[in-house]
């Protein structure tokens, strides 16, 4: 469990130090600063917040720049900040987001753009409840890894909102870095808030294939999206990454990983659900 505390606006003073690890937006954009200050973390958002971490995760202090909302500091926390935390106390994070079958799971992983959070909505207002939007949580089990429940939300673009969960949708107040909207879980988006066993994981290809196809992907190429796709707060601490690269080929043995690829048009999204439940619910899935 993560403590988080709340310190009052600051102004982000010039620190006299480099960072050891920098996340840019496509655009070249700085996105985060990764900073050790002393015996903790200093993790910077450029002109919005400040995240102080202990070295062992389990406590949070945020200042916020001046004129910053503390909506836009949670959004913060849950999507950015928390993960990292969580992979200093060995948890197994990604960057993907997941929904329920039945009693399992279903996950979706790739690269920024490919329609993680609008296919998981789009499951959400079909009648499976989603997991989590982009903080996939893995625990180790007697059946193999279960997804854990994040906060109830997923972030969506404009276009994603209004086809999928139209003006009436429950919205969490604008935030101040993205024109993303942040839709609540409700009538209209299901989400589930028991753990589920982790049945697939589908990685999510550019949406240039004319067909819905499935590409079942060998452990070791599992591999290395797993390490890609990873949440990990300190990339040169050799004992923390020890630890987390001990785990990923037990998650990579499992016969779970898919490369998915279809059109990436509205009006396909209940072919490509529906195409996506039947290959899951496959007990022995042709590679």
């Amino acid at each position: 469990m993560t403590a988080f505390s709340l310190a009052s606006p600051r102004p982000q003073h010039h620190l006299c130090q480099t960072p050891f690890q920098e996340w840019d937006l496509p655009d070249g954009t700085t996105w985060t600063r990764f900073y050790r200050t002393g015996q903790h973390y200093l993790l910077r958002f450029p002109d919005l917040a400040d995240f102080e971490i202990t070295p062992d995760g389990l406590a949070v202090r945020c200042w916020p720049a001046p004129g910053i909302s503390d909506t836009t500091v949670e959004h913060l926390y849950l999507n950015q900040v928390l993960p990292l935390a969580l992979s200093r106390q060995g948890d197994l994070v990604f960057h993907a987001g997941a929904i329920e079958t039945g009693d399992s799971a279903i996950a979706f992983m790739g690269e920024s753009g490919r329609g993680k959070s609008t296919l998981t909505a789009s499951f959400a207002t079909a009648g499976f409840r989603f997991l989590t939007d982009d903080a996939l949580l893995l625990e180790k089990h007697d059946d193999g890894y279960r997804v854990l429940p994040s906060h109830a939300s997923v972030r969506l673009w404009g276009d994603s909102q209004q086809i999928l969960v139209g003006d009436d949708a429950q919205l969490a107040p604008p935030v101040q870095y993205t024109p993303k909207a942040r839709v609540l879980s409700g009538d209209r988006l299901a989400f589930c808030p028991e753990a589920r066993t982790l049945r697939r994981i589908y990685f999510l290809g550019d949406g240039s294939a004319p067909a819905i196809t499935f590409q079942r992907i060998k452990p070791a190429e599992a591999l290395i999206e797993l390490v890609k796709h990873s949440f990990l707060l300190d990339i040169e601490e050799r004992d923390m990454l020890a630890a987390h690269f001990d785990e990923l080929p037990s998650l990579a043995s499992l016969p779970i990983y898919y490369r998915l690829d279809s059109p990436r048009r509205y009006e396909d999204l209940p072919a490509v659900r529906q195409a996506i439940i039947e290959h899951a619910t496959e007990e022995n899935t042709p590679a």
